[in-house]
């Protein structure tokens, strides 16, 4: 009789382990608690879903803070790996001047629905609006929330992909931390989150609009570019959630936490101030504008640099091109894009393995590693979906 397998979650993470395991022929059950799967996944995908980079690898592997955990799993199911098995699936991928990998469709629903074709023909039996309540050992005790009956059912190996804490309406609500033990995980943290300043009432004007151009970094880290929007509550982007990890250390040391800004980080500062040297011919904000500090450039100038430097160009020149925004933290974990924090690499085997039960694997975002966005998150999550689904396999021959 083939040995049964429980894979708590139908996200990305569990649907690669389900496919793993289901070439293995094994009964593979997925538990997803929604009425369809992969629910953040196709949010992801409305603006174009963007699944990987194909940068080197060596260079992808240093965007995650836990490079050296995920870096067997990334290197083996990398982007080209990736790619080809978009084209086995009938999906053909798409690079991006920025090297981000796309489907060329750009969407995420037509991807899905092909792998979930694929893994019922293989075998796999979804169940939905199946909600785990308990875990003990190789038990499961099931809800199912279209009946309200509960039911328990004992597995030969269970593989738990349930996702973080962010995004909670679409699956990951975070449950699942009750079946471990409180030492067992490092506390979750928002991460690809936007950041908190209070801004003046005379920065209302600006909110939605964006910083062009911009370099951002956090103390003596290198300085990236790109663009960041003003929100009503500080700011947000991209650029913004490539800063994260470091504004979190900050927060852990125990410091104030700090942004800096280069608003022009084409020009030098002498270049910048001879633009902005005063004119008695002119308005001050006739001469700023000449040199190119406008709109929400300039209202950010004059919220945060002190007005009686205004006019000393050469002083303003360096406040422009090193802005200090001192912070009041991340926006709430549930608006977050993906979380820091999670299941620690020490409780777990090299294949996986919760030690505290052996029946046990994680996968995907439920561990305790960090990426900005660009692809990397779903290629962490669908390598280690592969990696848990591989580990299992190993488990379950050497127990037969």
């Amino acid at each position: 009789m083939s040995k049964r397998i429980a894979i708590v979650g139908a996200g990305p993470a569990g649907l690669m382990a389900a496919e793993v395991l289901s070439q293995q022929h094994y009964d593979v059950h997925v538990y997803e608690q929604k009425p369809s799967a992969a629910r953040k996944f196709l949010m992801a995908g409305k603006t174009g879903l963007n699944i990987s980079h194909a940068e080197p690898v060596e260079q992808f592997i240093q965007r995650y803070d836990q490079a050296e955990w995920l870096a067997p799993w990334v290197k083996r199911w990398d982007a080209a790996w990736i790619q080809e098995w978009m084209q086995d699936l009938g999906i053909e991928p798409y690079i991006g001047s920025s090297g981000r990998v796309f489907p060329t469709e750009m969407k995420a629903a037509p991807l899905l629905r092909a792998w979930l074709k694929r893994l019922v023909e293989q075998g796999v039996q979804f169940h939905y609006r199946h909600q785990v309540t308990q875990l003990k050992q190789n038990q499961l005790e099931l809800l199912d929330l279209k009946t309200d009956e509960p039911r328990t059912e004992l597995f030969d190996a269970i593989i738990l992909a349930c996702g973080a804490v962010s995004w909670s309406k679409l699956g990951s609500d975070g449950q699942w931390q009750a079946w471990l033990q409180t030492e067992e995980i490092e506390p979750f943290q928002a991460s690809n989150a936007g950041v908190e300043y209070p801004w003046s009432r005379f920065m209302q004007p600006i909110f939605g609009q964006p910083l062009k151009r911009v370099a951002a970094w956090v103390e003596d880290s290198d300085k990236t570019m790109g663009d960041i929007v003003i929100s009503y509550y500080g700011l947000e982007s991209g650029l913004i959630y490539k800063q994260g990890r470091g504004l979190r250390e900050q927060v852990k040391r125990g410091q104030p936490m700090q942004l800096y800004l280069d608003l022009f980080p084409d020009q030098n500062a002498a270049q910048l101030a001879h633009k902005l040297q005063p004119s008695k011919k002119q308005s001050l904000s006739n001469v700023w504008r000449k040199a190119g500090l406008e709109g929400a450039k300039a209202a950010l100038v004059r919220e945060l640099v002190p007005k009686n430097i205004w006019q000393d160009a050469e002083h303003l020149a360096q406040q422009i091109k090193q802005l200090m925004v001192p912070l009041q933290g991340f926006r709430p974990i549930e608006e977050a894009i993906s979380c820091a924090g999670g299941v620690k690499r020490d409780v777990l085997t090299e294949h996986l393995q919760l030690k505290s039960n052996p029946y046990v694997f994680l996968c995907g975002e439920m561990l305790d590693w960090d990426a900005p966005t660009g692809g990397y998150l779903l290629t962490a999550c669908m390598a280690t979906g592969r990696a848990a689904g591989k580990g299992v396999a190993a488990y379950l021959s050497d127990s037969a």
